[in-house]
Formats: structure tokens, sequence, C-alpha cells
């Protein structure tokens, strides 16, 4: 079985800042891929950005210069760094795996989600 355990939602004004973690545990032997994807009401779930096992990158046009995706192999955790945040970023933020289980199956695996608002 796998867990990943997301944090760091809430609430902010425009311009502010947040932190998201995404931590994996479980019957997990390696992870390539950890992702963040958002969805907002109405609208397509997209990708925000990701990050190899080896630390490239990848971003939305729209969140360059503000987002930085960073993880931690030790911890199996993936964290979201979002600056100058936008009314416009509100949505929920869900973390996504690509993980190679103790058996040696490659699967992908989603977290809950955590809504993340920007708002004054």
């Amino acid at each position: 079985q796998v867990q990943l355990v997301e944090s760091g939602g809430g609430l902010v004004q425009p311009g502010g800042s947040l932190r998201l973690s995404c931590a994996a545990s479980g019957s997990i032997f390696s992870i390539y891929a950890m992702g963040w994807y958002r969805q907002a009401p109405g609208k397509q779930r997209e990708l925000v950005a990701d990050i190899t096992r080896g630390g490239s990158t990848s971003y939305a046009e729209s969140v360059k210069g503000r987002f930085t995706i960073s993880r931690d192999n030790a911890k199996n955790t993936v964290y979201l760094q979002m600056n100058s945040l936008k009314p416009e970023d509100t949505a929920v933020y869900s973390c996504k795996i690509v993980y190679r289980s103790n058996w040696g199956s490659i699967s992908d695996y989603w977290g809950q989600g955590t809504q993340v608002t920007v708002s004054s």
C-alpha cells in the first residue's frame, strides 16, 4: 500500500506565499517522478510542475518564475514553493508520484488534494 500525505494549503492574500508538501510512504522501492497538479472549479486538472528523481523540472507557463518544485529523495517528499500568488492560482492542488513498488511493478498514485485559495 502507498500513502501520500499532503500539507501546506490554505488561504493567502494575493502576492503571498505558500509551501506545499507531499510525503510518500508504504510499499515503495523507488520514486521516479513526482509532480503537482491543480484543478480549479469548472476547469480541467492541469500539471503545475514535476520533477524527476535526478532533479530535472518542468513547469506550466502560468507559474514559471513564481513556483519552485523540489524533492527530498531520502524523505520521499516533494515540495512546491508558491510565491507571488494570484487569485487565478486558486485550486485544489494534488501530488502524484510514479514509483516502483517493492514487488517491482511501476504505478502512479495520487494524493487527496489540498485547497489553495488566493483572495483578499
